[in-house]
């Protein structure tokens, strides 16, 4: 009796602590596993889709994909596995950052991002998220480029929440976002 109400009492709960999210189901006795967002620690930076700061054809991201600056961000060549070219995520609000990152100033101009272009290879544990060259944001009277306001942000938590074929990426954040709101298990590929 204690062994049928044991097993009964496991399939109502969620059990943790056996190697990642296992939710135990009533009808059966073997947990089935629940797949989780991946998660990643990096530093975040931003660019502008020009010659100074691309490579030879601003117009054109490392995935092939148009350099649309509302939704296309770049990683780092040490997250290639993690971050394939298609992958959405989006970034968490930052709290206790360094006086060097604007990231809640110019979070208006960030939303989703889709992974589309690559860094420099020197670079680690980096996205580098594409803004608008004529966008500004104001800062003390003084209107400036989003990509300069955002400066350098360390300790930032970006999250996988779907991925996209990179040659159908959305046109903006409006579809992006719709997108997103329809994948179920957006975050498995």
């Amino acid at each position: 009796m204690t062994g049928v109400f044991t097993t009964a009492l496991m399939g109502a709960f969620v059990l943790t602590g056996l190697g990642g999210n296992l939710l135990a189901v009533a009808s059966t006795t073997n947990p089935i596993e629940v797949p989780t967002k991946p998660t990643y620690t990096v530093s975040l930076t931003g660019y502008n889709a020009v010659a100074s700061q691309t490579d030879s054809d601003p117009t054109m991201t490392a995935s092939g994909a148009y350099s649309n600056p509302d939704v296309i961000a770049a990683r780092s060549k040490d997250l290639t596995n993690e971050l394939p070219f298609g992958t959405i995520i989006s970034i968490s609000p930052a709290t206790g950052i360094s006086p060097t990152c604007g990231l809640n100033t110019v979070s208006d101009y960030v939303g989703y991002r889709v992974i589309g272009d690559a860094m420099h290879p020197r670079k680690r544990h980096q996205i580098d998220i594409m803004f608008d060259d004529q966008a500004t944001v104001r800062i003390g009277g003084k209107a400036m480029n989003p990509a300069r306001v955002l400066g350098v942000c360390r300790g930032i938590t970006i999250t996988v929440v779907g991925f996209v074929d990179i040659n159908k990426i959305p046109a903006n954040q409006t579809e992006l976002r719709a997108l997103v709101g329809t994948q179920t298990l957006a975050y498995s590929k």
